[in-house]
């Protein structure tokens, strides 16, 4: 047990210094160690109990609880909020004071998530490559636009937000984080785990809640039914997902983070020094690359199905 639990620790541990970060998802991290369909399916698993239970059917609620692999999930979940605490303050500074090494360590970071991403294809075919291509374009505009900070956010502005990041923070490619810059949260959020708000942290923990129970049974099925052309839509939000990287962006990028700048277009160096951020890129790229490699087998919470192909009958129908 000791054994599942200590990994555990520190996948969750990645995932959420991951999820601090505008631009980088804790699923990209999921996807990377190969605990991502394991994580999905125990939450799904959950939802369904919850579901029970709201329904009165008390024996079904238990009975679903027992089919949760608790030894998977909660190491995971203590890994990633021990991330949020610790480092919310640590990253926060490090963008602010090293903004284009901070890019490029996450932009390879994303790269090499994306080579990771294509080899999890059961059978590449190019329409796969075509939706990568599509939904990456889409991202990538849709990453321009941008809203300005919520002065004094209410009640149902931190549950919206827990929700809506949550959801977006189990997607390989799409930063809760940046859901919560996009939509005006990322400072009050932050600020709140800072100053350990506890009423506002608990309003973003009843919403991401509700959004796991709403959105992860829906990937389940997702995943299970399409699982190839669901891996190219991933794959197109993590490339689209590199706007955001970008070292040297004019106009919003992760070195913005307490504020909206108008512009979202995307420089060169322009003189300004680029070898470290390039160099962390391909360091970061490398590395996830080689971390894939000690990825979990199924036996460490993973889905049986996550390493053999699915009958021809089930996969993209």
């Amino acid at each position: 047990m000791v054994k599942r639990i200590f990994p555990q620790l520190l996948r969750g541990f990645a995932m959420g210094a991951s999820d601090v970060v505008p631009g980088v998802s804790g699923g990209t991290v999921a996807l990377i160690l190969g605990i991502y369909k394991g994580l999905i399916g125990n939450i799904s698993t959950g939802s369904k109990a919850l579901g029970c239970l709201l329904k009165g059917d008390v024996s079904g609620f238990i009975d679903g609880l027992k089919s949760v692999d608790w030894i998977f999930l909660i190491p995971l979940v203590v890994g990633m909020g021990t991330a949020v605490v610790v480092l919310a303050g640590i990253i926060e500074t490090a963008l602010h004071d090293f903004p284009e090494a901070m890019a490029g360590l996450f932009f390879g970071l994303v790269v090499g998530s994306v080579v990771v991403a294509r080899g999890l294809l059961l059978a590449p075919k190019g329409e796969h490559f075509a939706i990568a291509l599509v939904i990456g374009a889409i991202t990538f505009g849709l990453l321009g636009f941008q809203s300005g900070p919520i002065a004094e956010p209410g009640v149902l502005t931190f549950i919206f937000a827990g929700s809506l990041a949550i959801s977006a923070m189990i997607l390989p490619g799409i930063s809760g984080s940046f859901i919560l810059l996009m939509i005006g949260m990322y400072s009050a959020v932050l600020n709140a785990v800072d100053e350990r708000v506890l009423s506002e942290i608990a309003f973003v923990g009843i919403g991401a809640i509700v959004g796991l129970a709403l959105f992860s049974s829906f990937l389940t099925h997702l995943l299970e039914r399409f699982h190839d052309r669901v891996m190219a839509v991933l794959i197109g939000l993590m490339i689209g997902s590199l706007r955001v990287l970008w070292p040297w962006p004019n106009g919003v990028g992760i070195i913005e983070v307490d504020e909206v700048i108008p512009g979202t277009g995307l420089d060169l160096p322009n003189g300004a020094p680029f070898g470290v951020p390039i160099v962390l890129a391909i360091v970061a790229a490398i590395g996830v690359i080689a971390i894939s490699s000690l990825a979990p087998s199924p036996d460490d919470g993973s889905l049986a199905d996550d390493l053999e192909p699915a009958p021809a009958s089930v996969v993209d129908e």
